[in-house]
């Protein structure tokens, strides 16, 4: 595993849409583990692959609860609902926060590492945590949601 640099805001990449990954390969679950180390380090809940340069629909999350990390590949936001407005920041837009406003629950559809499908439906912290990755995969970043 290795650290890998995070992309900062101003990164053309970091704008860029995301392909979908084709098959999961060693190089992916390298990646994906790559990811986590990095994210750890970083002191952050979720890491997606775009802010490591990689182009593709992966991101990671621990929200430090029972399940710990969670892997998303190819996901897909089935359904949203309700509000909740919260304080946000972003490991590639450091020292940076700022409330915004996001759905309080979440439906996705994805892949693990081990190429199996889930859903899963959360809310709050994960909910908020999940929408704000997936954005990145996307082109997108919190600060686009600042009123």
């Amino acid at each position: 595993m290795a650290i890998r640099n995070i992309r900062i805001n101003g990164d053309e990449v970091l704008r860029k849409q995301c392909k979908n990954v084709k098959e999961i390969t060693p190089r992916t679950i390298k990646l994906i583990k790559d990811m986590a180390e990095t994210m750890y380090e970083a002191d952050g809940v979720g890491l997606a692959a775009p802010q490591v340069g990689i182009l593709q629909r992966i991101f990671v999350i621990d929200v430090y609860d029972d399940e710990g990390l969670r892997v998303f590949i190819n996901p897909e936001i089935l359904e949203v609902s309700g509000s909740q407005i919260g304080e946000e920041g972003c490991l590639s837009i450091p020292g940076e926060s700022f409330e915004v406003e996001r759905a309080n629950y979440v439906k996705v559809k994805a892949f693990n590492e081990k190429g199996e499908e889930f859903i899963l439906e959360a809310t709050e912290l994960l909910a908020r945590a999940i929408l704000h990755e997936n954005d990145h995969l996307n082109g997108k970043l919190f600060i686009d949601y600042v009123k």
